[in-house]
């Protein structure tokens, strides 16, 4: 009788601390079985818990006291292990809701540390053998600019970047012929729909199965986020990376103009300048080809082979950028599972990476007014970087 007794005043207390907070409550309807309550209608009738400001409101985009909470379609960003899976994950929810700072998994999958990432980053510099060598790709880096002055649009550098590039040896490779299938397939301009043919649809298929399921590098991205429970199947991750990366949203005028692959690799221009552009070949056909007028650049990374890591400035036919970084003379495959890495695990967030011992860090950033899928979210922008002092 005695234990009764005492589990019967422990349930009564714990019922009591519920009841008085909002802590994995936000959003869901009355109880009147409950002392409070945390939906909008408390702040009507004023039966806020005390912690609803700091914990519902202020929690809309937080995962404080949110940890483990169930889905609510209400709530602008997620706290619960299928976040990562869906790219909805608050932009604190591996702070927060994972002890070791790791980042979400999918549909109940394990944590993905940070030391697991920056371990797999160097298992891809390892496994690339595909980039280019130092005596393949010869660029001159030229006028080296602070910060401050990144937007002069002064053409500091009197020769072209690429100073010579052996075509010949990698762009017969198939993963650099499935890229450039693919990047001439844009308009360039935002606020233009884009439209693809059946032909152009296959290269885009073409492009993911080439970089990911033949080549060793794709194979051991997909193995890691299969042992992670991300994916179930080959198929499965095959068919997220064709929807994140090719689904077309709108960027401008409510025409399906964009989508992640265009603004990273192939580069845009809106509103009068160049959005995204992150990709080293990219750049070498347009400077090739007279259409893009390299200016300086502002950070080089410590890598003395390649991959290696550029913020430049450039004007690309009258349109000016700021800071377009790249990583150089890289593989497609390569900066394909970088980034999808990147955006899986961490989306909308940094993420740390090791390429031979030293870092490189990619910021993710998620497309938030418009939905695939399960309302999972789209690549909006990626891009490389380097700590600088």
């Amino acid at each position: 009788m005695k234990v009764i007794a005492v589990l019967a005043l422990w349930v009564t207390l714990f019922h009591q601390g519920y009841s008085n907070s909002c802590q994995g409550r936000c959003g869901y309807g009355t109880d009147n079985s409950l002392s409070c309550q945390c939906n909008t209608s408390c702040e009507r009738y004023r039966d806020c818990c005390s912690d609803y400001a700091e914990i519902c409101k202020a929690g809309a985009t937080s995962c404080k006291g949110r940890c483990g909470e169930k889905y609510n379609s209400q709530n602008k960003c997620h706290c619960n292990s299928k976040c990562g899976q869906h790219k909805n994950c608050c932009s604190n929810y591996a702070d927060l809701c994972n002890s070791d700072g790791g980042g979400g998994g999918g549909d109940g999958g394990s944590v993905i540390t940070d030391a697991e990432i920056k371990a797999l980053s160097e298992t891809f510099f390892a496994l690339d053998s595909n980039k280019a060598s130092v005596s393949e790709l010869i660029i001159e880096p030229q006028a080296l600019v602070p910060d401050y002055q990144t937007n002069s649009k002064n053409d500091l550098s009197s020769k072209p970047l690429f100073r010579y590039l052996n075509e010949e040896a990698l762009f017969s490779r198939p993963t650099y012929a499935a890229l450039l299938a693919v990047l001439d397939n844009y308009n360039r301009m935002t606020g233009q729909t884009e439209h693809f043919s059946a032909q152009q649809l296959a290269e885009q298929e073409a492009f993911v199965k080439e970089t990911i399921s033949n080549t060793e590098l794709g194979r051991e991205l997909f193995a890691f986020l299969y042992t992670k429970g991300v994916y179930a199947s080959e198929e499965e991750f095959i068919q997220d990376l064709k929807m994140m990366w090719f689904g077309l949203y709108s960027r401008n005028n409510n025409r399906m103009d964009s989508s992640g692959f265009e603004h990273i690799f192939a580069g845009e221009v809106k509103g009068g300048k160049v959005s995204g552009f992150h990709n080293w070949i990219q750049l070498y056909l347009l400077e090739k080809r007279g259409k893009l007028n390299y200016y300086s650049h502002s950070f080089n990374g410590p890598w003395t082979s390649y991959p290696d890591v550029m913020g430049m400035q450039f004007m690309w036919e009258g349109y000016f950028k700021q800071v377009g970084s790249a990583v150089i003379g890289c593989s497609p495959e390569f900066d394909f599972a970088l980034y999808s890495l990147c955006y899986i695990t961490r989306p909308g967030k940094q993420c740390h990476l090791s390429l031979g011992g030293k870092v490189l860090i990619i910021q993710t950033y998620t497309w938030e007014n418009s939905f695939y899928g399960d309302r999972k979210k789209y690549i909006a922008s990626a891009f490389p970087s380097t700590p600088r002092n």
